[in-house]
């Protein structure tokens, strides 16, 4: 065999190897977008709030600020846990009325 042909074989087979075991687990693929939370966001500061339900993650909150960035707010606040509840009731107060 040809020594040129021999160094390709072997060049592509270790591409090859490479890129296979390269390929991540489905669990780093599907990773929670909250690795962190912070317990105090000044609440004039937040433009909109996300919520985010994912079958491998917790009940996961997501505060756009108004300078851009967004933040992870804990589930557990006591400001957030009123918010959601006074956002709950409005709807059902909301459904009642007919039209």
């Amino acid at each position: 065999m040809d020594l040129k042909a021999l160094a390709m074989i072997t060049l592509l087979t270790a591409v090859m190897y490479t890129q296979m075991s390269h390929g991540k687990p489905i669990s780093m693929v599907e990773r929670c977008w909250c690795r962190s939370t912070h317990n105090t966001v000044p609440q004039r500061s937040i433009r909109e709030l996300k919520f985010l339900q994912t079958p491998n993650c917790p009940f996961q909150v997501i505060a756009k600020l108004k300078n851009k960035r967004e933040v992870c707010i804990n589930p557990e606040t006591k400001w957030l846990q009123q918010y959601l509840k006074n956002a709950l009731n409005k709807m059902k107060r909301s459904k009642r009325r007919p039209n």
